[in-house]
């Protein structure tokens, strides 16, 4: 069985910093499709970032630009997100996900494409 934990969120000041941990059990870490996704209250879940197996392929969406680092560590089935000069516009509540059908993430997919999902951790960012 699939499962999810994330852990890591917090509140803090922006420009500050934070770093997201996501544990995983239950199927292949290093064979598939992981990825951090958003939500803020009122709007829709958005990816962050995307990580294929081996490091493959990485992604992320344009409003990080550059102040995040999406990690995975494949023995410990462990999924990272250092998040840098935070924002406000970047509080959230941030998901880990994974697709375990797929090794490669295709891009930034909508979270209709991933199979499995974590409980969530808060990020919120005061001005």
């Amino acid at each position: 069985q699939v499962h999810l934990v994330e852990s890591g969120g917090s509140s803090v000041q922006a420009v500050g910093s934070l770093r997201l941990f996501c544990t995983a059990s239950g199927y292949s870490f290093d064979s598939a499709c992981m990825a951090w996704f958003r939500q803020a209250p009122g709007k829709e879940r958005e990816a962050v970032a995307t990580s294929s197996w081996g490091f493959v392929w990485i992604l992320y969406a344009d409003f990080v630009n550059v102040r995040f680092t999406i990690s995975r560590d494949n023995a410990s089935k462990m999924l990272y997100l250092q998040m840098n000069s935070l924002k406000p516009e970047d509080t959230a509540m941030y998901y880990c996900a994974t697709d375990i059908h797929h090794s490669l993430c295709g891009g930034l997919p909508k979270a209709s494409a991933f199979t499995d999902w974590g409980q969530g951790t808060q990020v919120i960012v005061s001005s």
